[in-house]
Parts: C-alpha cells; sequence; structure tokens
C-alpha cells in the first residue's frame, strides 16, 4: 500500500511536469520579436529549454537516482515562469502604466 509520503513525491513529480508543459505551450504561443523587446533569448532558445526541461521532468522524478536532473529541469521552468513570462507579458500589452 502506498504511504503518505509516496503521493506527495507523485504530486510533485506530476504538478512539476504540469508547469513544465504550460511554459512549454507558453513559449510556443509568443511572437518572437516579443523576447527581442523584452530583452530574453530568442524564441528558440527558450522553447528548447522549456521543451528539454519537461522531457526531464517526464523522465526523472523528484526523488530518485536522477534528482539532479529533475532540480535542474524545475529551475529552468521557474525561471521561464517567473521571470520571462512576465516580461512578455509587459512588452505584449505596451509596457506600465506607470
Amino acid at each position: 500500500m502506498p504511504t503518505l509520503a509516496h503521493w506527495i513525491t507523485w504530486v510533485i513529480d506530476w504538478a512539476g511536469t504540469l508547469v513544465g508543459l504550460v511554459a512549454f505551450v507558453h513559449a510556443v504561443m509568443q511572437r518572437p520579436d516579443a523576447f527581442t523587446a523584452a530583452d530574453r533569448k530568442s524564441k528558440p532558445v527558450w522553447m528548447a529549454i522549456t521543451g528539454g526541461a519537461t522531457l526531464a521532468l517526464l523522465l526523472f522524478q523528484f526523488f530518485g537516482a536522477g534528482m539532479i536532473f529533475w532540480i535542474a529541469a524545475i529551475v529552468a521552468v521557474l525561471v521561464y515562469m517567473v521571470d520571462v513570462r512576465p516580461k512578455l507579458i509587459e512588452v505584449q500589452r505596451g509596457g506600465s502604466p506607470w
């Protein structure tokens, strides 16, 4: 019978994969010039980073032999979600009203 720790690890694994997938889809849907205007790496670079990270999140587990790869992948995805995504949204909306 699975323990509580097993279920928590399973939720963390799949939540990370879901965040990676959302980041990849968001990168795919953005205009290429928005990345340049936001002074971030190009669209193909971010598509490769988020796509590769999502694949790593699928292949490796939060708690296992490949944990270091899982951590690197979640960090890459979170950098996109916390830093790049808000700048892209700001650039495409026309900047800050302040």
